[in-house]
């Protein structure tokens, strides 16, 4: 099963400034579990007008005590009150001639776990072909914005097959152990499934599917918090740049680090 999650709003500015409020958002005081962010790389196709970037951030979080009964922490590498950390590639493509910006964020880590793609649409109002920044009526104080996010644990499917391949051996916590950490799609090897001791009691009771199901619900629970959350920190962000512009907002930024630190 796979669990989505999507909303529309809208900012009360235009579209330059919430595009650029966008790649200004981290520090911010709704984000301090975001510990850096760096640019991959970043390339102008001049033929369409287009910039293509990708950035590399790195987040804390604390799992949820629910999860931490499912998924022991020493099989995810968290500390033990659960905090855990993730690397999250983000890429984006932005026009600002037509006056729409698109992303997609995805986690590297503990994809056999549960793996989140958020994709968000930053548009200028009624966007036609043809119709371009440089037009005189072209900047309106409304940007557009609508947010998707699939949330999907693959402990179910990893389990699956395993077991065709080793056996009845393999079981729900080896299946989030082994190679947790890494990308899809990376092979392993069967005689480590012994190293990780079976969940015994609560989780022990569980299926691979109501694992599976439950990780997916309690962590689209967190997304929508965390949605509300992000939207108020471009907000902070915006209301910097009306305030003292770029300045202002790099202040801002220094301060919000200094805290989080």
């Amino acid at each position: 099963m796979v669990k989505f999650y999507s909303s529309t709003y809208s900012y009360d500015h235009p579209f330059p400034a919430v595009s650029l409020a966008y790649f200004l958002r981290y520090p911010n005081p709704y984000s301090k579990h975001v510990a850096s962010t760096d640019t991959i790389s970043r390339s102008f196709d001049p033929a369409t007008q287009r910039l293509t970037t990708v950035r590399l951030h790195l987040k804390r979080s604390r799992l949820p005590p629910a999860v931490l009964k499912l998924l022991p922490s020493s099989v995810i590498g968290s500390g033990a009150d659960g905090t855990t950390q993730s690397f999250i590639l983000e890429t984006s493509v932005i026009d600002v001639r037509e006056g729409w910006m698109e992303t997609e964020s995805r986690n590297l880590n503990w994809c056999n776990v549960l793996s989140v793609i958020e994709r968000h649409s930053f548009r200028r109002p009624d966007i036609t072909p043809g119709h371009t920044l440089t037009s005189p009526d072209a900047l309106t104080d409304r940007t557009d914005v609508s947010v998707s996010v699939t949330l999907k644990s693959r402990i179910g499917e990893q389990l699956r097959k395993r077991r065709q391949r080793w056996g009845e051996t393999a079981t729900p916590t080896s299946v989030a152990g082994v190679g947790a950490g890494a990308g899809v799609g990376e092979e392993d090897d069967p005689s480590e499934l012994a190293a990780w001791p079976a969940k015994q009691g609560f989780f022990g009771s569980w299926s691979s599917t109501a694992a599976r199901s439950a990780i997916e619900s309690i962590s689209l629970q967190r997304t929508e918090k965390s949605q509300a959350k992000a939207r108020k920190g471009v907000g902070v962000v915006l209301t910097r740049l009306g305030k003292g512009g770029i300045q202002a907002v790099l202040e801002g930024m220094r301060a919000d680090g200094e805290v989080v630190a």
